[in-house]
């Protein structure tokens, strides 16, 4: 009998230490190194009158096998990625536009995927004061369905930068139609929130015009939301 008991514990013992060891550690973040955030990129190489070959650069995160670079143009909206095993990757941007780029981190052996901050950048070019970024709307994002306080209102939330740091205003245009015209609120260079009144079951379009002391301006492009 004791024989026995002895028998089972080793067995049972066996099945605990050969069990599920969980999932794979998902990849983490990487830390963007440059262009550096909210700066004019001055380093590029020259492929024509009108673009330069940048290098990017951020710091090597655990559990990644590979990294995808992400690159907008804020003016167009349009991205250029390109994936690599390497902490660098270069691109051909053009001179004189801002960019947003970020990196997402991959690995293989996990399903999970994780995405680094994203910085704002001026590629450099002949302007010696630079247009604003396009404020980055923040909430509600676009597309989705939010509720509407006790006031019967909603927070426009955003944020803004500039590479001169000479920000003077944002502009809010809100309403119910496509581009909003409307404009609900101007706020000075701290102030990047403001409340709207609104009624349920009706979808809102909004946008967000930054000026600078320079007169340069720059428009967010248009987020819509709907509210229950």
């Amino acid at each position: 009998m004791i024989r026995k008991i002895i028998g089972l514990s080793i067995v049972a013992l066996l099945v605990s230490c050969g069990g599920d060891d969980g999932p794979p550690p998902a990849p983490k973040g990487a830390a963007l190194v440059f262009p550096e955030e909210n700066s004019e990129c001055t380093t590029g190489t020259d492929i024509s009158e009108t673009s330069t070959q940048v290098t990017f650069r951020w710091m090597a995160s655990d559990n990644t096998e590979s990294y995808t670079l992400s690159v907008v143009n804020l003016d167009t909206n349009v991205p250029q990625n390109i994936s690599t095993a390497s902490t660098s990757a270069s691109l051909t941007i053009t001179k004189g536009t801002p960019y947003a780029w970020s990196v997402t981190s991959r690995n293989s052996t996990s399903d999970q995927i994780a995405s680094s901050a994203t910085w704002l950048f001026y590629n450099a070019g002949a302007q010696t004061t630079y247009a604003p970024f396009p404020a980055q709307l923040v909430s509600p994002t676009s597309g989705s369905t939010v509720q509407k306080d006790i006031a019967n209102e909603v927070l426009l939330e955003w944020s803004g930068a500039d590479v001169d740091n000479d920000v003077e205003s944002f502009e809010v245009f809100f309403s119910d139609t496509d581009p909003p015209t409307t404009s609900v609120g101007l706020t000075n260079a701290s102030t990047m929130e403001i409340p709207v009144g609104v009624e349920s079951g009706t979808v809102y379009y909004w946008r967000v015009v930054t000026t600078d002391l320079e007169g340069n301006s720059s428009d967010s492009g248009v987020f819509d939301f709907k509210v229950l």
